[in-house]
């Protein structure tokens, strides 16, 4: 594997307090369980963790916090998605400088159709000011979350200009022709999906991996898919369409609540159910709907988690 990134890194979830502030202690424990599971690393301040609803300050201390209780800096993907070039970058630095070179940015997102010549200055603006060698940079291609659309000539342009930096590229387009043609397009880049039943398919295109929401949930099926993409049962695909299955009865919500409900429910601990505003919580009879949905699941902790981790439900 010629990649430079692979493997499974989920996007955690980040407990809130009822006010929006992060519950360290939580969070910590979340992301260990995450690598108790088999994860190759989490991804901090994604869309799922409501990255861009943080301030700078609130982020830096928080990957203080993870790295201060033992989580090592190759464990970390930092998202620096921001609609300011220079707190992009003041980000950045202050990973880098942790030993945090895994990095992932979504162009500033503000105005939409933006023309590729400003989405590939905004990247290079973004390299060139964290000056950072050892910097290695997904591309986190969201468009209907952001409006900002990576075509694969601004890729291109980007790879070119810098071929150390930009390894690779997070589609969470949910289309799955589009992930099939980067994966085509870019052999040598780390192509990470996030659509979570197309993980197997696009790892045995030669995708490197996936950066998800559902590894929250259930971080040992999607270690299970991630090791051996030629091997998904049938189980496990059934397993994965019915963890997704609340979203589609419950159209139109902020994915996050319904991922943290699941948590909630898992867990027996509904500090979960909290967002930072703009999001905010299902109403009762869409958390009953969600609730509902896990609990007939009749999944096994070993299903969901593998052997190595233990949850508190």
């Amino acid at each position: 594997m010629n990649q430079a990134l692979h493997g499974l890194w989920p996007a955690i979830l980040l407990p809130l307090s009822v006010d929006g502030k992060i519950d360290n202690p939580r969070a910590i424990e979340h992301g260990k369980r995450m690598l108790a599971a088999g994860c190759d690393g989490i991804t901090l301040f994604g869309s799922t963790g409501e990255g861009p609803a943080f301030s700078n300050s609130e982020r830096k201390a928080l990957l203080e916090v993870f790295l201060a209780s033992g989580v090592r800096p190759d464990q970390i993907i930092v998202t620096i998605t921001n609609c300011v070039i220079a707190d992009a970058i003041d980000l950045g630095r202050h990973a880098a400088a942790l030993g945090c070179h895994r990095q992932m940015f979504m162009p500033p997102f503000y105005f939409r159709h933006l023309p590729d010549a400003g989405i590939i200055e905004s990247v290079s603006q973004v390299i060139r000011g964290i000056d950072d060698h050892a910097l290695k940079l997904l591309l986190y291609h969201f468009p209907s979350l952001s409006g900002v659309s990576f075509s694969h000539a601004s890729i291109s342009t980007l790879v070119e200009r810098h071929p150390e930096q930009v390894i690779g590229v997070k589609d969470s387009s949910n289309d799955l022709e589009c992930s099939l043609a980067l994966i085509r397009a870019f052999p040598k880049l780390s192509i990470m999906v996030g659509a979570e039943p197309q993980v197997g398919i696009t790892m045995c295109a030669g995708g490197a991996g996936s950066i998800n929401g559902l590894g929250n949930i259930s971080p040992g099926l999607m270690r299970r898919i991630v090791s051996a993409p030629t091997e998904v049962t049938p189980e496990d695909e059934k397993l994965v369409l019915a963890l997704l299955a609340p979203f589609a009865l419950v159209p139109g919500v902020p994915f996050v609540s319904v991922y943290k409900t699941m948590l909630a429910e898992q867990t027996g601990d509904d500090f979960w159910l909290n967002v930072r505003v703009p999001l905010s919580p299902l109403d009762s009879s869409e958390a009953k709907i969600v609730r509902n949905g896990y609990r007939g699941l009749n999944a096994s902790e070993r299903e969901l988690f593998g052997e190595t981790c233990e949850t508190n439900s």
